[in-house]
């Protein structure tokens, strides 16, 4: 049984840091899709970064989010270090498993294994 459980989140202020980590346990085959997701309130969850574990391969959803964001993973741990941070980029980030073979498709309804998430909130 796959279990992902997050950490790492918290209030900080607009510029700040964050590094969110996802520790994974049970069997995940390095060639489907690993990731991050995030919620806002009232919206739907979206995708912010990708990654390929077979080749380290990344993506990164949405303008600019490959200059302040860094999706990267070593032996069981998922990690997402987030820089510059704005008030768009609170909600709860949901690490996820479990994706299309190869990262072909990137959408939340294509992963398989969730974590139950954590609050990042960035105020002015």
């Amino acid at each position: 049984q796959v279990k992902l459980v997050e950490s790492g989140g918290d209030s900080v202020q607009v510029g700040g840091f964050l590094r969110l980590r996802c520790v994974v346990s049970g069997y995940i085959n390095n060639r489907d899709c690993m990731g991050w997701f995030r919620q806002a309130p009232g919206m739907q969850r979206e995708g912010v970064a990708h990654i390929l574990p077979a080749t380290a391969a990344t993506w990164y959803d949405g303008a600019g989010m490959e200059e302040r964001f860094t999706i990267s993973r070593s032996g069981d741990t998922l990690t997402l270090k987030m820089t510059d941070l704005r008030p768009e980029d609170t909600g709860v980030y949901y690490c996820a498993a479990g994706g299309s073979y190869y990262c072909s498709k990137r959408r939340a309804a294509d992963f398989t294994h969730w974590g139950q998430g954590t609050q990042v909130t960035v105020s002015s």
